[in-house]
């Protein structure tokens, strides 16, 4: 058989013909190469005979194709994508954002404003603004119509002002009081930080502006006032006609408070200015120990924050119908309806010259006169009078002194 000569014939060649071992190593080599050779024509020869020679062509075609595959594959993840994201990684840090274009003196408006405001002058109409647009400068007094869960300082946060301006801008409105604020009303907001101020017959320019704390000149020279220097007159009685709006820009001036005053027991009557809920005489009750506890179930704010001189209280969240606690042992000297926006109002004196309020009550369970235990519920909590949901505007004081609820509510 061929297989067997093929066999037997191979040692003899290599005995007969070995390596030299001194030299002639590439003889070797050949040698090996050929004897390797041989074996793969012998086992080719055998599949062949076998009858898997078509076969053994195809299984190797596939194997190549697909671990040619594999290599093109790991290359472009390993040079093409990597130069890619490379590029993409230095274009981004090359990028630098276009420069804004800010009108000096003028504020800026950071946010988008929402779909349901109101802007424009009184005069002129009003424009609806939508959600794309940006406001980057107000060179004019404009409207802006109160939307549900608005707040003074989110209204002038997103007209980049102070909140005081919102309230000066619309002392006829709000007068001064952040929770007369409700979905509806319309507000001006001012291009700058000041005072809206109406002229009035007798009115002096030195007297207004050293009044907010300014120069005449500020005022004269503002270019929505439209005033001439050369036709305003004497400063004494200016030519400003009576009713006409004039822009404060940077003017301040005190804010007017129209939360209960200090009511003593002596003296209840002294809130009746403050709505039917003042008291007439109150007789001698409990005493509290100058130690106060939370007055709701919830101990954290839902709205207003303490914020003088705008707000001297803290709004507590919670939902209607929520217990309200007396604080401390004392007496009502103030139980039912506020008319400056804090709506159903208990008052409690403590003695010590302390006193704490309650407001925004959707029921009263005490009235004037009534004696408290601390922790006794006097009444639940509401959204009553200008409030934009629930919860209890709560206000701690000692004397005149209206303090930081914070720090005196036990933990």
């Amino acid at each position: 058989m061929l297989y067997s000569l093929t066999v037997s014939k191979m040692p003899e060649s290599i005995e007969t013909k070995p390596v030299n071992a001194a030299g002639d190593q590439s003889k070797g080599v050949e040698i090996k190469k050929t004897i390797e050779v041989n074996r793969w024509n012998q086992v080719w020869e055998n599949l062949v005979k076998l009858g898997l020679g078509e076969t053994s062509l195809r299984v190797a075609t596939a194997v190549f194709t697909v671990v040619l595959a594999l290599l093109v594959v790991w290359v472009m993840g390993k040079f093409y994508v990597r130069g890619l994201y490379g590029a993409q990684s230095q274009a981004q840090e090359n990028y630098e954002p276009p420069p804004l274009d800010i009108v000096a003196d003028l504020p800026v408006l950071q946010a988008p404003i929402v779909d349901g405001l109101y802007i424009g002058n009184r005069a002129s109409g009003q424009n609806k603004i939508h959600t794309s647009q940006l406001v980057k400068q107000r060179e004019k007094i404009e409207v802006y119509e109160v939307q549900n869960g608005d707040t003074v300082f989110g209204i002038a946060k997103k007209f980049g002002l102070d909140p005081e301006t919102i309230l000066w801008a619309n002392i006829n409105v709000l007068g001064d009081n952040v929770d007369k604020l409700s979905t509806g009303q319309e507000l001006n907001i001012l291009p700058v930080n000041g005072v809206y101020y109406e002229w009035h017959a007798g009115d002096g320019l030195n007297g207004v502006s050293d009044y907010f704390k300014v120069k005449p000149e500020d005022i004269i020279d503002y270019p929505l006032n439209n005033l001439d220097k050369n036709t305003i007159g004497d400063y004494a009685n200016p030519n400003i006609k009576a009713g006409t709006w004039l822009v404060v820009p940077g003017g301040k001036r005190d804010l007017i408070n129209w939360s209960a005053p200090f009511i003593t027991r002596d003296d209840p009557a002294v809130a009746k200015v403050f709505g039917p809920g003042y008291c007439g005489e109150i007789l001698a009750g409990p005493v509290g120990s100058g130690t106060f506890i939370w007055p709701s179930t919830e101990h954290y704010v839902g709205g207003y924050d303490y914020n003088p001189p705008i707000h001297y209280g803290i709004d507590i969240a919670g939902k209607i119908g929520n217990p309200i606690y007396a604080v401390d042992a004392g007496v009502v000297v103030y139980a039912g309806w506020n008319n400056w926006g804090y709506g159903n109002v208990i008052v409690v004196d403590h003695g010590g010259d302390w006193q704490s309020l309650y407001a925004h009550l959707n029921t009263l369970n005490v009235e004037c006169n009534s004696g408290v235990q601390q922790g006794q519920t006097i009444g639940t909590m509401g959204t009553t009078g200008n409030s934009s949901g629930p919860h209890l505007h709560f206000e701690l004081r000692k004397g005149d002194t209206k303090v930081n609820p914070w720090s005196f509510l036990q933990k």
